[in-house]
């Protein structure tokens, strides 16, 4: 088998969170696939403009400073339903932004999550929902994302990603308490579990991946990532997490327990590059402010 501590850190992207295809889209979705391969050919020379993950897949490839280039601590792979032919403009621009992207899967039109394993991906970012959903019934983590130019650049250098917690680090049982009973049954049933670990989510592998990242980093506010917990849980209900964490060997630098106040606030003030989120109202929340991720799982999101 090989040694996980020495793998890169791999994430897989759809070529529409990279960059800004809107205009190109809009015209696929007017007036069909033709339209849409002989616009991309004719601009195949036009550099696209940075899409809504294009600042983390800049800070992940930048983790790599340092590391030779046949050993990276992260690897970031393309994965497109264009066709080789008509993301010839994706490729070019890549090369454009300087974007060490080796890797790529085109599916002309077919789902594309059948390739994601194989590559070997910790993570999956896309703008299709039905992809997304695929990726994470193959046990991958996966989050999808709305399509939009880049955010505003958060004027640091770290790497920061925040985490709900429920239904995305961990399991969704307490959350199905919570919706079935209430917040006093939430609340009473994590005071009488407060010694046992929760359940991993679809996020623990992710996470599990980013810590043995952040080991390769030395610890402290110079360390170029930084990671967070924001969840509406309170106290008493942070005890559990906070075992549970221990019991996984897991280190997040901050917690932030909100008790179900908005989160978009508390994230835009961490400086968020990226926010992952069960909670459709909580994405709303987080977006605008910061890159936000829906993680279709959980109770949250029947099938």
């Amino acid at each position: 088998m090989p040694d996980r501590d020495a793998d890169p850190l791999i994430v897989a992207i759809s070529s529409r969170t990279l960059f800004d295809l809107e205009d190109s889209h809009a015209l696929f979705e007017a007036e069909g696939l033709d339209a849409y391969a002989s616009f991309q050919r004719d601009h195949e020379d036009d550099v696209l403009s940075p899409g809504i993950a294009f600042p983390l897949v800049r800070k992940l490839l930048g983790l790599n400073d340092g590391a030779p280039p046949e050993a990276p601590r992260v690897e970031v792979i393309l994965i497109s339903r264009n066709s080789a032919d008509t993301g010839l403009r994706i490729f070019n621009s890549i090369a454009h932004h300087g974007l060490s992207i080796k890797r790529a899967a085109f599916s002309n039109g077919a789902a594309p999550f059948p390739y994601i394993r194989p590559f070997g991906a910790d993570l999956f970012l896309s703008t299709h929902a039905e992809d997304v959903r695929s990726a994470l019934e193959a046990g991958v983590a996966a989050a999808t994302l709305l399509p939009a130019r880049a955010p505003m650049d958060r004027h640091h250098q770290q790497l920061r990603i925040a985490f709900d917690g429920d239904a995305v680090i961990f399991g969704d049982e307490s959350e199905r308490v919570s919706r079935e009973g209430g917040l006093a049954a939430f609340t009473e049933h994590e005071r009488v579990r407060a010694g046992e670990p929760l359940s991993g989510g679809p996020f623990r592998g992710f996470l599990d991946a980013l810590h043995r990242l952040q080991a390769a980093f030395p610890m402290g506010q110079d360390a170029p990532i930084r990671t967070a917990l924001v969840t509406a849980r309170s106290i008493p209900a942070h005890e559990r997490v906070i075992r549970t964490l221990r019991e996984w060997g897991i280190r997040l630098d901050e917690a932030l327990f909100l008790g179900g106040r908005a989160k978009g606030p508390f994230l835009e003030a961490f400086g968020a590059d990226i926010f992952f989120d069960d909670s459709a109202h909580n994405i709303e929340s987080a977006r605008g402010l910061v890159a936000a991720g829906h993680v279709p799982h959980g109770v949250a999101n029947p099938p």
